[in-house]
C-alpha cells in the first residue's frame, strides 16, 4: 500500500504546500510502523495506550500522546511541539489520511 498526500502550512506569505507519500505501513498487532517521503524521512510507530494514543520517532528520539488520528488540530499541536513545525504537520497529516485507509 502507498498512500499520497498533501501538506499545507500558513506562512507569512501564504500558504506553503507539499507532498509526502507513505510507502510501507506494517501492522505489528499491537503497533503500526510506516515510513514517511516527504521533506525528510520519518519513520513513525504509533498505536494505543489506556491513555488514548501515541507516535514515536526513533530516529528523532522522540514522541507523544496523540488524539484520535482523525483529529488533525490536536495532533498537529503535539508533533510539532517535538518534531517542528514542518515535519509534525507532515506525520500529522499522513496518521490522518492513514486512518482512514486503515479504518482507525
Amino acid at each position: 500500500m502507498q498512500l499520497s498526500f498533501e501538506c499545507r502550512m500558513k506562512t507569512d506569505s501564504g500558504i506553503e504546500r507539499w507532498n509526502g507519500i507513505i510507502p510501507k505501513v506494517v501492522n505489528h498487532g499491537s503497533h503500526f510502523e510506516i515510513g514517511i517521503e516527504s521533506r525528510s524521512g520519518i519513520t513513525v510507530v504509533f498505536g494505543k495506550t489506556s491513555n488514548g494514543g501515541f507516535a514515536c520517532m526513533p530516529d528523532y528520539n522522540t514522541g507523544c500522546h496523540l488524539s484520535n488520528l482523525k483529529d488533525k488540530f490536536w495532533n498537529t499541536e503535539k508533533l510539532t511541539a517535538v518534531l517542528g513545525e514542518v515535519d509534525g504537520i507532515t506525520v500529522a497529516q499522513a496518521l490522518y489520511v492513514l486512518a482512514d485507509k486503515l479504518g482507525l
